[in-house]
Parts: C-alpha cells; sequence; structure tokens
C-alpha cells in the first residue's frame, strides 16, 4: 500500500491534474481550472473541498517579493543547542514564532539542530533578528547570507499518472 492509500489520501488524474493547476495559479476560478482539467464546475468544486478537508490543500497564498516589501535579504541561520529536553524546545519554538521576518524554521538531522530560513531588510535587521533568538539560550549560530537565488518554487512535484 503506497503512502497516500495508507492515509486515506488516494487520488485520481483528475485530483493531480487539479492540483497541478492550483500550485501553478491559486487565482484561478474554478471554472476555469474544471475548463482545463475538462470536468464540470461542481465536479471540480467538490474536488477542491475534497483535497482541502483531508488537507492535501493546506491554505492558498499570494507570494510576495521580498525587496517590494523592503526585505530584500535572505539568510539561512544554523543553531545548535546543548539543551535536548521538551521544555528547551518549547520555548525556542514560541520565540521563533514571535519574530518577524522569520519564514521557516526546521528540526533537522546532523551537524545542526535547527535550521532557520528569514527575511531581513540588512545587517542591522540581521542583529535585531540575533539578539530575539539568543533568548531562547542556544549554544551556536552561524548564518549564511543569500547573494544570488538561482531557483525558488512553491510547487510540489505531481505525477499525473
Amino acid at each position: 500500500m503506497n503512502f497516500c492509500a495508507f492515509y486515506g489520501l488516494e487520488m485520481d488524474k483528475t485530483d493531480r491534474k487539479l492540483l497541478a493547476h492550483m500550485q501553478g495559479d491559486a487565482s484561478m476560478s474554478v471554472g476555469e481550472l474544471a475548463n482545463r482539467i475538462g470536468i464540470s464546475k461542481s465536479a471540480c468544486w467538490r474536488r477542491i473541498q475534497k483535497l482541502e478537508a483531508n488537507g492535501t490543500i493546506r491554505k492558498q497564498v499570494t507570494l510576495m517579493d521580498p525587496a517590494a516589501l523592503g526585505v530584500p535579504l535572505t539568510v539561512f541561520i544554523s543553531v545548535r543547542t546543548n539543551q535536548h529536553n521538551q521544555r528547551w524546545a518549547e520555548h525556542f519554538k514560541s520565540v521563533v514564532e514571535k519574530i518577524p521576518g522569520v519564514l521557516e524554521v526546521y528540526r533537522m538531522g546532523g551537524e545542526i539542530d535547527y535550521l532557520i530560513k528569514a527575511a531581513i531588510e540588512d545587517m542591522p535587521g540581521y542583529d535585531r533578528l540575533y539578539q530575539e533568538l539568543i533568548k531562547a539560550d542556544l549554544f551556536d549560530v552561524s548564518a549564511s547570507f543569500v547573494m544570488e537565488e538561482l531557483k525558488q518554487t512553491t510547487e510540489l512535484p505531481i505525477r499525473i499518472k
């Protein structure tokens, strides 16, 4: 049994086509989506509702240009801690959730414990972010700044069989 079937997320070719179109442009109307995949508007709407209800579609968003919003610098921050316990992890989570510009936070396996992606104005902006981060009592913090974005997408690979 595959992963999707195990979790009750079985999708057919039409669902996959629908998701592929929605990932590319979530602003398309239900009518336009239905037309592109060759089903009725009501059938398309029911499929979207099913995919939202089962958690396949988590939410629909509008992607912004960071430079246009005054946060053109992307930074990846590696964090190591020497406190591997639930209380510290919950505190760390509460700290990063409150910091504006922190876009993504991952608990990692390997040499680093957490990886943070943030959008900031400039180096003083990074220092402000750093000052907030160290409130979580960190062992080691290292930052890498994006010089050039070679590829960026939010589209997951969807196999249409």
